[in-house]
């Protein structure tokens, strides 16, 4: 079982979830039950994937965990981009602040996804 407060993809993961609560704030009241909740949702999503994950007892059901994590970074990044262009006052703050850390985890986590198939390749030879 690994700890997964110890995974620096995980860290990353909570302060994009932290910083995608704080942009969420300044959205207005209709988008309370659309983009909000979808963002804050896939946001909570891919650290409590990669928590979970990091659980479970073979790298193959860590690896399931992480996809679903990426899956959910990926769901963010659209809904990012959706957000910038409906409010162009958002469009600052989500390419300096947001875009780039999101892209760092996704990278990261593509990165442990491929050493896991590795590992899980290996394990079976």
């Amino acid at each position: 079982m690994r700890n997964f407060k110890n995974l620096i993809v995980w860290q990353k993961s909570f302060n994009l979830c932290l910083k995608i609560y704080d942009l969420t704030k300044s959205f207005p009241p209709e988008e309370k039950f659309g983009l909000v909740s979808q963002l804050r949702r896939a946001a909570v999503s891919i650290t409590s994937n990669i928590a979970e994950g990091a659980a479970q007892p073979t790298n193959a059901h860590f690896r399931r965990f992480l996809l679903i994590a990426i899956g959910s970074s990926f769901e963010i990044e659209s809904q990012l981009l959706i957000s910038s262009q409906i409010y162009p006052s958002l469009q600052k703050s989500i390419a300096e602040n947001l875009l780039p850390l999101l892209i760092e985890i996704q990278k990261m986590l593509n990165s442990m996804i491929s050493k896991l198939i590795i590992a899980v390749s290996s394990a079976k030879d």
